[in-house]
């Protein structure tokens, strides 16, 4: 396995550090990526998201979806049993979770729905329109006029 060293990326660059940081976290193979519960990404349309959670056996009241700077937190937490129960055999799993996902600048949730043990969460990317690309008229024979300020000598 290669690795990389960003610390250069750190000395010589100034406002890339959530890139850097990003990379760091994607590239750390010290942290198991917990496998439960399962989850899917889709896309939808050109700048819109779902992200489809399997939260079987967890009702409304036990789920949290929460959106903190660029993270989406989604939790769960089972509300404990009031009746004893004995199982022969446990194969739903509600233990509690929590999952993070990392959204891009822009990205804001529009929706949350929980329906069929699967959890919907709907993304929408929304470009302001500073950096959306505009389209610059090209003046055809005819020069540019700029404002031109009256200029005093200094001296």
């Amino acid at each position: 396995m290669r690795t990389f060293d960003f610390a250069p990326l750190h000395r010589a660059s100034i406002g890339f550090d959530q890139i850097a940081d990003l990379m760091d976290r994607v590239l750390t193979n010290d942290v198991a990526q917990p496998s439960y519960p399962p989850y899917n990404i889709e896309k939808t349309a050109a700048d819109a998201y779902r992200i489809s959670i399997a939260v079987a056996g967890f009702s409304d009241a036990d789920l949290s979806v929460e959106m903190k700077e660029n993270s989406l937190v989604v939790s769960a937490k089972k509300a404990a049993d009031e009746t004893e129960r004995t199982y022969l055999h446990r194969g739903i799993a509600t233990r509690a979770f929590e999952r993070r996902f990392t959204l891009a600048d822009h990205v804001r949730v529009t929706g949350a729905s929980h329906t069929d043990g699967m959890l919907h969460i709907e993304l929408q990317r929304e470009v302001p329109e500073a950096l959306k690309p505009r389209r610059i008229e090209i003046a055809s024979g005819k020069a540019v006029e700029q404002d031109l300020v009256d200029a005093k000598p200094v001296n």
